[in-house]
């Protein structure tokens, strides 16, 4: 399990979508080919407007941010789930928002890619891109060491285990429900 995920922070709006995410020119790429997983992770959340920061490097195939701060309505858009897989493939490990697209939310869980973890405060104007910040999941805090910030978060309750299992199927698999 991932209880504390430490590193940078990737600061984003509201109503992040799932073409911000993953553009769909990039759906043909098949997540479980390792290549092609590794390609789709390149372009995670290269569908944001320009002038953003960029989310991986120019000439990188992995992000520096293990941490996206979020606004509301993140994942929203269409139900794919190379969405929260790109992100994972990039090298993130946890989106914390204000708030979720249900169906992103569950595509999470589902690939046991990134966790999803929901604030009840406005983060992205307390957290700059760049911060370093650590998540811990068991205690539900995210903390700016720097500036001795520390934001109370929603606990993933048992999506956490399904997660840290690697997705459902895993999951499954682990505890005995398939073999």
């Amino acid at each position: 399990m991932a209880a504390i995920i430490k590193g940078s922070a990737f600061v984003v709006g509201d109503n992040i979508d799932t073409d911000q995410i993953i553009p769909a020119q990039y759906l043909n790429l098949v997540p479980t080919i390792p290549e092609e997983y590794e390609k789709l992770g390149s372009y995670a959340l290269s569908g944001l407007p320009e002038g953003h920061p960029l989310f991986i490097p120019s000439g990188e195939s992995k992000t520096p941010y293990a941490v996206i701060v979020a606004g509301r309505n993140f994942g929203c858009g269409s139900s794919r789930e190379h969405a929260p897989v790109s992100l994972g493939a990039a090298g993130a490990r946890a989106v914390v928002a204000e708030s979720f697209a249900r169906i992103f939310f569950r595509n999470c869980i589902a690939t046991g890619e990134i966790y999803p973890v929901d604030s009840t405060r406005r983060l992205r104007d307390l957290i700059a891109t760049g911060d370093q910040v650590e998540l811990d999941l068991e205690r539900h805090q995210l903390r700016v060491p720097e500036r001795d910030l520390t934001i109370e978060l929603q606990p993933l309750g048992d999506a956490l285990q399904v997660i840290d299992h690697g997705g459902l199927f895993e999951h499954a698999r682990k505890t005995g429900m398939i073999e």
